[in-house]
């Protein structure tokens, strides 16, 4: 056990002692109270009326006890029982009992009915880890010992299950642990009902739900003696829960906080724990302002400083403040409550003194006073007034009222009281905000409710009352909801009790304590009395006495001199009460004029506080009682007492209680010392009476509470009624009810329910003592009997000494009277001389030693046989395992090829890493060397600026010089008329080009939009594709599930079978031919020819065994007829053997004739055995050779199989590569898809169209998956096919050009479902009807079966009769010589035919073998269904081969049918003729019996007459020549079993090897399988590297892209700039014109520069473009890739899991029979077509790795493009620096010929130029980019014709598909009937099998009866006395046999 175990499971081997329990029967121990022990154990010795004496069992003193006093124990079977509810004695003392051995025993809880009790432990338990959690989590209750998790978990599961409610009740005094248990209750609810399942990632509201518990300690626990951590206030604890279970929220409810605590403090206690923690873990800084003092200053700590041991306040102190931050309670108000607890404290040092002539009042010292008003925000002298003389209302006036000492006191200590009982409110209130923030809705909750349990002082105050009133209410929910659940328990089982509701039994006390009117209760009274000023405790009780002085639970004080003023009779005991400031208490009065300036404090958290200052009860209503003065009485409703606002709550609480189900927790607390493992038992017992325990035990008294199911009570108690059961099976009630009237029990003591008897308390006891009284009395009787038996034993045995004694003396006298008797003496000397006694023992020994060698040759016999069927099976094995090792071979070659090509792949990966890598590196050199053209670029622009600021200068200078050019300008003004047009018109193009350039942009916005709808319609697809993959993932279970019941059928009939197979053959064969062209095609049909010349060679062979088997049938017949010739033989020699005992009456010198004679005939048996040595012999070779022949063609067979399945397996591969293809086209189609425009309006007008298309669509699918439960593997592949021609459909429809096409196709697959649908539902029919066929021959099957049963144990009783025939017949075998010739002939027969019946047997077994086989391709036949349409036009042409097959088949069958039957008969003719061999036998050994004996006399005579001792001499040594023989042969027989031995030991080791290799193979295989994936996940690594670089590379261009549009936006700014520029320069546009002319020439050619700068500029743009696009189509093209890789890592696994599944089931299953292994190599041969598909799958991502491979180089093309367009741009670059610097030269030639104003003007010009080159440069690149649009539109367009004819192709397959389909059922139809015509034939040979079996019982019966008149002539042939009688006899039953041969002979050829 482990350390948690101790403390929760009872050790039962203690409790189960049997020791105990005869000490419980033999000494009646019962219970006796003690004052020391509450109760002790002793045992009853007499009894005198109403007393008895006891003795008691720990002292062993005598006691006289009144019978009441005494209470009876428990059997010790009840001892540390987990529920006392199921105690037989239920009393306090087995209670207190039960619960002190469980609690020594460390087991805190126990159960008592509804109950859990708890006993404080005062130690920590290792039994609320979260090991301890989970393991309770989800238990039910009686599964788990009792635990307050058990308790948790069955709310919270029965508040999950029913949605109800329910409620956790924890009550007891204070230190028996109700608050730990609260705490547990809560941890255990954030455990299991936290939405985050981790503890790390716990979410939080569970931490603050657990952070609340210790705030809340903080502020409401205090030391008690009782208890260093008690919680003085009770709290409700509700926790919601949403609809999953989630904990969503949670509100506590306080009751009851004991706030005058915080003012004083008995002797050894604490104050609230926060002002010990405030005080010790307060910082310096916090201490200054809270204005903080030592402990010892302040008066309303009592005892200063007490210290609880174990617990440090400073770290609590930070606990308590970190839980405050989890609760979201911010730094102020943290900063307000302490605040408020330091003003508590400061309150209780303000002292009042009273003046020397008056009672007022007056403060001395004001400190403590200005200190308070500091930290609650209050004026000092205000506050110091309303405590010393405030305002009180008398009438209408408001009156200054000097207040007294005690007063003064009296209301700051009520000031006190109330700032913390609000300040908790408050805070309470703040943790119910943070703990109900959630936006989840809770849709139940559990409430845990911790208050403290009933309570009985010497006196009781009104705080005792409430609490008392609030058990009581809890207590009568208690009994209430017991006598529901008994109720319900008794409703249940039928009972019928009156049912008593124990919660009226407390409604009395409670209507004593809440009672509103007529009688008003005692709260009622208290509140009235308030209401009146002259009211007193004293007026309060006489009132209470005079209302309630007659109730019944009430009771006055009996005498004038006791404290108490009145008592309660409670459910728990009698309480006193003391009604001292019962008023005040319930009022709570204050003073409210400090209030209302804590009302109007600056401080916000004080004024929060006192909020609602207008319910206070104020000083005048005090000062009226009090004083006695005469005032107004309030109105009632301004405020409301303590003991109205306590019934409310307590009435809230009972109603939601009520609205629950309640779980009731009872805390207990063992020693008021604090000590683990010591239990006060009065203490204990108080407490049981005060929580209700002992109340709850009542009731279960009332009732029957002994519960015991049918079963367990008459297993135990079944020994008290031995003979009330009769035998045989019995319904367990009526069972226990005849028990019970045996019994004749009190029918009040019991109940007979529907499942269990319940028993009143007491009576299980009774019924374990009367059981253990029955017990002792068997044991006595049965020890009385064996000693009887061993005395009579003993008795006998000396009776038989002295016999044995008599017949010693008798034997000794006889000896002595012979001893000197002559003729004795040569009697003993003549006696060993005399050969004939020793002769005669030694023919015993030999006839001895014979039949042990023949018992010996019998047993080797035996094991050679075994021994060849072993090798048989271990031939079996050897050639499976043999395939299995081809198979193993053949996947490693595989395997290894695999790994070869992965390593080159990984090469050539590695090698284009490299590659792209110093591509790479040379990209980043280019980039770098572009940085630093950029910059020197930059330097160029700078100093063109500087150059152009110069060239102002030099304008201003040309300026003055101007009047000198204004002839020349006049000569340019016409030039610049003309430039002017030219710029008009290009103004006008420049319009038309951004006109243009809007539609384009507008054109670009709707390719957009079509690009997202034809996205969406692309997720919509995806969509679809997945929900179809779904429903074809559960197709496959639910196919798997089929394929599962498919198998447990048993196989079909053999004929069928043959047919399925050769069919299977030919399919494979018909697929490679299709993969391999119609030669291939020709080639198969060679085969299947070939294949079925050898079957018809196989028949010939079987037919010529057949006539082997006839021709050994004659040749049994002939020596059946040798052996009735050799019965007449024996016949005349038993004649002979009569007419030489008469000659030996005779004469007695015919001796040495006989002698003669029997060596004769024992030479002539020797040559006999060896003729029939040689014959076995022969027989053996020529079984050999046969079966030599039958595993050849065995193994042909196979080997045209397995040739079949590989032609099967490379037809798969290819039609894998050609769904690869089509998956290739499909994707192709899907990117052509993306860049098609023009056809997207038409699919618009066709969309609408196509969505109703495609509800049909799903409409049929629909039916689809319905029909699909019934059709599960064909109906799979058809939604494949039916998806993808679907997906190619829509595909082709969003292509097609005109509707009428969509509509047409459509239909068209309309068509295609319907017939699909009604080809699914012909073939669920065909179905149908071939299950029922199987179960037809199933039956047939199990007939043959019974019969060939029926048969091996026909066969088994022949051997047994055959065997002691030989016994017999080799004791005869000196005078059968003849007979022993055809005893072997008979045995050869047998052996024949027993060989014949073992391979019959072996033919059934391997024709079993391939029924479970070929159910199996059965099976994958109808799952290759769909494949074969293709397949069936060309099965019709063999069809009549099939045909003339099937009629062999049944030919053969027939012909078996026909020999099972002739051997059925020859085993019933061996029967009979075995039966009358032994009859015969038995006459002849009583024959031979009597020639003994005669023959004895004869000797007898002739040793006396004769003295020839030669000839006995010449006998005995004949025969030991015969026993040298046969221990020759024994040895010879020892000889050949060891070399059997020894080769079986051989076949063992090499099937040991074979295992051993098989295993070292399949390691191997796994080992390569694994490093195969591991491969395989390192490519996939490496590919996935090589992308996210690709996919950095493409960033780093995009990144440059944008860098370019940002330039190119700096320059557009700058030509606006020039654009004013040229605005400013038209002006001086005048003086430039004559300039102008002279530098056209110069202009035309920078102009035509500028051109092919711009053209050039222009393709690069267009390149970098189209490369981007490629970019693009690469990226898709890589995601395509990825997912590719992702399905085919997705079948990989799924193919790995199916064989690890399949390879599971070869383990399980290796152990078991031949058959298990047939079903092993399926399998395998399973395995190998998963691994050839996932070979397949790795050639997919070999593809895939292709078309990586060639992206991966498209990648690096563009990569050199780009580079190529790199350079490009560099040499355009270095033209620009060229024409740039041709510019400065023509520049300095302007400023030499012209001056600045003609250079401005060309630098004006040169921008506008600039400008309408970019114009042109956009206006060619739209016309490029609308070019290449055109081109792909029509690409798409010719694609998506080739689609549609692909998909017409389709439709025809579809259509050949449907063809051979119907042809397939046809032909189904023909071997149906097939089928029914070989079930009629086999009717047809049961019912002549049944009519040759009646015809066998008829010759039977006669062969009976001539028996019986065989055996009456012997009996009569005994009874004859003459010598010639009986030689006469045999010769008249010779006659009668040979006249009864041709009877047999005709009998025989009856059957035949």
């Amino acid at each position: 056990m482990s350390a948690a175990d101790q403390f929760l499971y009872v050790d039962r081997n203690l409790v189960t002692n049997p020791l105990a329990q005869a000490d419980w029967a033999t000494k009646k121990l019962v219970w006796v109270p003690s004052e020391r022990l509450g109760f002790e154990a002793g045992s009853v010795k007499e009894e005198h009326g109403d007393e008895c004496l006891v003795e008691l069992a720990d002292s062993g003193k005598k006691v006289r006890v009144n019978k009441d006093d005494i209470q009876k124990m428990n059997p010790p079977k009840f001892s540390k029982v987990e529920d006392m509810a199921e105690l037989t004695c239920l009393n306090e003392a087995s209670v207190l009992h039960n619960l002190k051995e469980r609690y020594y025993s460390g087991l805190i809880y126990t159960y008592s009915g509804l109950f859990c009790v708890v006993i404080n432990p005062y130690k920590n338990l290792p039994i609320y880890s979260e090991e301890i959690v989970e393991m309770y989590k989800g238990k039910k209750r009686h599964e788990m010992p009792p635990h307050i998790y058990a308790i948790t978990d069955t709310s919270y599961r029965s508040m999950m299950q029913d949605r109800e409610d329910q409620s956790i009740l924890c009550t007891g005094e204070s230190g028996a642990g109700k608050t730990e248990n609260t705490k547990k209750v809560i941890q255990y609810l954030a455990h299991v009902a936290s939405s985050h399942k981790t503890k790390k990632d716990q979410g939080e509201l569970e931490k603050q739900l657990l952070q609340a518990n210790p705030i809340l300690e903080a502020f409401g626990n205090a030391k008690t003696v009782k208890n260093d951590n008690s919680s003085r206030f009770g709290k409700f604890i509700r926790i919601n829960f949403d609809v999953n279970g989630y904990i969503v929220g949670a509100n506590i409810e306080t009751y009851l906080l004991e706030k005058s605590r915080a003012i004083r403090q008995a002797k050894d206690e604490r104050t609230f724990h926060m002002f010990y923690y405030l005080l010790t873990g307060a910082g310096e800084k916090l201490r200054s302002e809270l204005l903080l003092e030592n402990y010892n200053n302040y008066r309303f700590l009592s005892n200063g400083n007490v210290t609880i041991p174990g617990q440090q306040d400073k770290d609590l102190f930070m606990e308590t403040l970190g839980a405050m931050q989890i609760m979201g309670i911010s730094e102020e108000e943290q900063m307000g409550m302490m605040k408020v607890v330091a003003s508590v404290l400061q309150l209780g040092n303000m002292n009042f003194k009273k003046e020397r002539h008056t009672d007022q009042a007056s403060m001395p010292d004001d400190t403590a006073a200005q200190k308070v008003s500091h930290l609650m925000g209050m004026n000092v002298t205000e506050f110091t007034r309303a405590i010393l003389s405030p305002r009180i209302k008398v009438g209408r006036d408001y009156v200054q009222k000097a207040q007294t000492q005690e007063q003064a006191e009296f209301a700051v200590e009520a000031l006190a009281k109330a700032t913390y009982e609000r300040m908790f409110r408050w805070l309470v209130m703040r943790i119910n905000k943070a703990l109900d923030k959630t936006k989840r809705q809770g849709a139940s909750f559990i409430g845990i409710l911790d208050i403290a349990g009933f309570e009985i002082f010497e006196l009781n105050s009104f705080e005792q009352l409430c609490i008392n009133y609030t058990n009581e209410k809890l207590q009568q929910l208690f009994n209430h909801t017991m006598f529901i659940l008994e109720q319900e328990e008794y409703q249940r089982e039928g009972i019928e009790w009156s049912f008593i509701d124990f919660g009226l039994d407390l409604q009395p006390c409670i209507d004593l304590i809440e009672k509103p009117a007529s009688p008003p209760g005692i709260l009622a009274l208290l509140d009235e009395e308030c209401w009146f000023p002259k009211a007193t405790d004293k007026s309060f009780v006489e009132k209470v006495l005079l209302e309630q002085g007659s109730h019944p639970k009430f009771f006055k004080p009996k005498k004038l001199s006791d404290e108490a003023d009145f008592c309660i009779i409670h459910y728990a005991g009698k309480v006193d009460y003391k009604a001292d400031e019962w008023l005040m208490k319930n009022m709570d009065p204050l003073n409210d004029n400090v209030t209302t300036l804590l009302n109007a404090s600056t401080d916000k958290f004080v004024s929060e506080l006192w909020r609602d200052v207008d319910r206070i009860v104020g000083l005048d209503k005090v000062t009226g009682m009090t004083e006695m003065q005469s005032g107004v009485r309030p109105r009632k409703g301004m405020f409301r007492t303590v003991g109205q606002l306590y019934k409310e709550q307590l009435s809230k609480l009972m109603a939601t209680l009520r609205n629950t189900n309640p779980n009731f927790v009872r805390c207990i607390i063992p020693n008021h010392e604090k000590k683990a493992g010591k239990l006060d038992p009065h203490l204990v017992l108080d407490q049981l009476r005060c929580n209700g325990v002992l109340e709850g035990i009542r009731i279960c008294r009332q009732g029957f509470p002994n519960r015991i199911v049918f079963q367990e009570f008459r297993q135990r108690y079944e020994i008290l009624t031995p003979n009330a059961i009769p035998k045989g099976f019995m319904d367990g009630k009526q069972a226990c009810e005849l028990m019970i009237r045996s019994l004749e029990l009190d029918p009040n003591l019991f109940r007979i329910g529907q499942s269990k008897v319940f028993f009143r308390a007491g009576v299980l006891a009774h019924l374990e003592e009367e059981r253990d009284m029955k017990i002792t009395d068997i044991i006595i009787s049965f020890q009385a009997w064996c000693r009887g038996y061993l005395a009579r034993k003993a008795f006998a045995k000396r009776q038989q000494q002295l016999t044995a004694m008599k017949v010693i003396q008798r034997n000794c006298a006889a000896y002595l009277k012979l001893r000197n008797w002559q003729w004795w003496r040569l009697f003993t000397k003549v006696k060993p001389l005399l050969q004939v006694s020793r002769q005669e023992e030694e023919m015993l020994a030999k006839d001895e030693e014979l039949n042990k060698v023949k018992e010996k040759h019998l047993y080797a016999e035996q094991q050679l046989r075994d021994m060849e069927e072993k090798q048989q099976q271990m031939n079996a094995e050897k050639m499976a395992l043999q395939e299995q090792l081809q198979a193993e071979t053949e996947l490693c070659a595989e395997a290894e090829e695999m790994r070869a090509r992965l390593a080159a792949k990984k090469q050539e990966l590695e090698e284009i890493l490299h590659d792209l890598e110093a591509r790479v590196e040379e990209e980043e050199e280019r980039a770098s060397h572009l940085l630093s053209e950029k910059k020197k670029m930059q330097q160029n622009i700078g100093d063109l600026e500087q150059q152009l600021d110069e060239e102002e200068a030099a304008r201003q200078k040309l300026q003055l010089e101007k009047v000198t050019l204004e002839a020349k300008m006049k000569k340019m003004e016409e030039d610049v008329m003309v430039i002017e047009d030219q710029n008009n018109k290009l103004n006008k193009e420049k319009k038309l080009l951004e006109d243009r350039m809007s539609e384009f942009t507008t054109n670009l916005s709707e390719e957009e939009e079509k690009s997202k709808s034809l996205q969406k319609l692309k997720t919509k697809h995806e969509a679809m594709i997945t929900d179809l993959e779904d429903r074809l993932r559960r197709e496959e279970k639910v196919r798997q599930e089929l394929e599962k019941n498919r198998r447990k059928l048993d196989g079909d009939f053999t004929e069928v079978q043959d047919q399925i197979s050769e069919l299977r053959a030919q399919i494979a064969e018909l697929r490679a031919q299709l993969a391999a062209k119609e030669e291939e095609l020709q080639k198969a049909l060679a085969r299947i020819e070939e294949e079925a010349a050898q079957k018809n060679l196989a028949q010939k062979k079987i037919r010529e065994l057949e006539a082997q088997l006839s021709e050994l049938q004659e040749d049994l017949e002939l020596e059946k007829q040798a052996r009735m010739k050799a019965e007449k033989h024996r016949r005349d020699l038993g004649e002979e053997l009569e007419a030489l005992k008469t000659e030996l009456e005779d004469t007695l010198d015919s001796t040495a004739a006989q002698q003669e004679l029997r060596a004769k005939r024992e030479t002539e048996m020797a040559q006999l055995k060896k003729t029939l040595e040689d014959e076995a012999k022969f027989h053996e070779y020529q079984v050999a050779e046969m079966r030599q022949k039958h595993c050849q063609a065995f193994d042909e067979l196979n080997e045209q199989l397995e040739q079949a399945k590989r032609n099967k397996a490379s037809m798969e591969k290819a039609k894998q590569a050609l769904e690869s293809e089509r998956n290739e086209l499909n994707i192709e189609v899907q990117t052509l898809m993306q860049g098609k425009g023009d056809s997207e309006h038409r699919r618009k007008k066709a969309e609408g169209q196509v969505q109703e298309l495609q509800i049909k669509l799903a409409e049929t699918e629909r039916q689809r998956v319905e029909l699909a439960e019934k059709l599960s593997k064909t109906q799979n592949e058809l939604e494949s096919v039916n998806v993808m021609l679907s997906d190619v459909e829509g595909k082709s429809i969003k292509a097609t050009k005109d509707c009428s096409a969509v509509e047409s196709q459509l239909q068209d697959v309309q068509e295609l479902l319907q017939e699909e649908t009604r080809q699914k539902l012909s073939q669920s029919t065909r179905l149908r009807q071939m299950e029922d066929e199987h179960n037809n021959l199933r039956e047939q099957l199990e007939e043959e079966e019974e019969a060939k049963r029926n048969l091996e144990k026909q066969l088994v009783t022949v051997q047994t009769q055959l065997n002691d025939l030989r016994k017999k017949v080799e004791q005869e075998a000196g005078f059968l010589e003849n007979a022993e010739e055809g005893k072997k002939k008979i045995q050869r027969d047998l052996e024949g035919t027993n060989m014949r019946l073992e391979e019959k047997c072996a033919a059934y077994e391997k024709l079993d073998k391939t029924k479970t086989r070929l159910q199996q391709e059965l099976d994958d036949m109808i799952i290759d269904q769909d494949h074969l349409r293709q397949i069936v036009s060309n099965l019709e042409k063999k069809q009549k081969k099939f045909d003339q097959m099937l009629a062999e088949e049944k030919n053969i069958s027939a012909r078996y049918a026909e020999e099972r039957d002739r051997a059925e008969a020859d085993a019933r003719e061996k029967e009979t003729r075995a039966l009358a061999l032994t009859r015969e036998l038995d006459t002849l050994m009583d024959i031979k019996e009597e020639l003994d004996r005669n023959n004895k006399l004869l000797r007898a005579e002739m040793e006396d007459l004769v003295s020839s001792k030669d000839d006995v001499g010449k006998n005995v040594h004949e025969l030991e020549k015969a026993k040298r023989s046969m221990e020759q042969q024994l040895e010879e027989m020892k000889t050949q079993l060891e070399e059997l031995e020894d080769e079986l030991q051989a076949t063992e080791d090499a099937k040991l090897r074979l295992e051993v290799n098989m295993q070292a193979m399949k390691a191997q295989f796994d080992r390569d399988l694994a490093g195969r994936d591991e491969m395989g996940e390192e490519k996939k690594r490496s590919l996935i590297k090589q992308v996210r670089e690709m996919e950095m590379e493409l960033e780093d261009e995009r990144k440059q892209r944008s860098a370019a549009v940002a330039a190119r936006k700096k320059l557009e700014l700058d030509m606006k700039e020039l654009e004013a520029g040229i605005d400013m320069s038209n002006k001086t546009r005048d003086e430039a014109l004559k300039q102008l002319k002279k530098l056209q020439a110069q202009m035309k050619d920078l102009i035509r520069e500028l051109d092919d700068t711009r053209m050039s500029r222009e393709d690069i743009l267009a390149q970098s473009k189209e490369a981007e696009k490629k970019l693009k189509a690469m990226e898709a093209d890589m995601l395509q890739m990825q997912e590719e890789l992702a399905a085919a890592d997705r079948v990989k696994r799924q193919s790995q899991q199916e064989r690890d599944e399949l390879q599971d089931e070869i383990n399980n299953q290796a152990a078991k029979n031949a058959q298990v292994a047939e079903e092993r190599r399926r399998l395998e041969a399973r395995i190998a077509q998963l691994e050839e598909e996932l070979e397949e799958e790795q050639c997919n991502t070999e593809l895939t790795n292709d078309r990586l491979k060639k992206a991966m180089l498209q990648t690096d093309q563009m990569n050199v493009e780009l580079t190529a367009e790199r350079s490009t741009s560099q040499r355009v670059e270095g033209a620009r620096s060229q024409l740039e610097r041709q510019n400065k030269e023509l520049k300095l030639k302007l400023q030499e010929l012209e001056g600045t104003i003609k250079s401005k003007y060309k630098a004006n010009m040169a921008t506008l130029e600039a400008k309408i080159a970019q114009l042109e440069e956009q206006l060619d690149m739209e016309t490029r980019e609308r070019q290449a649009a055109t081109k792909l539109v029509r690409r798409t367009e010719k694609k998506l014709k080739e689609v549609i004819l692909q998909v017409d192709d389709e439709r025809r397959n579809a259509e050949q598909h449907k063809d051979q389909v119907d042809k397939l059922n046809s032909r189904m139809k023909q071997l149906k009937r097939q089928l029914e015509e070989a079930e009629e034939e086999a009717q047809r040979a049961n019912a002549n099998r049944r009519k040759l079996q009646r015809e066998l019982e008829d010759a039977t019966e006669s062969a009976d009866a001539m028996n019986r008149e065989v055996s009456t002539l012997k009996s009569k042939l005994r009874r004859g006395d003459l010598p010639f009688t009986v030689r006469r006899f045999p010769r008249t039953g010779v006659e009668s046999d040979e006249e009864s041969e041709p009877k047999s002979e005709t009998s025989e050829t009856k059957p035949e």
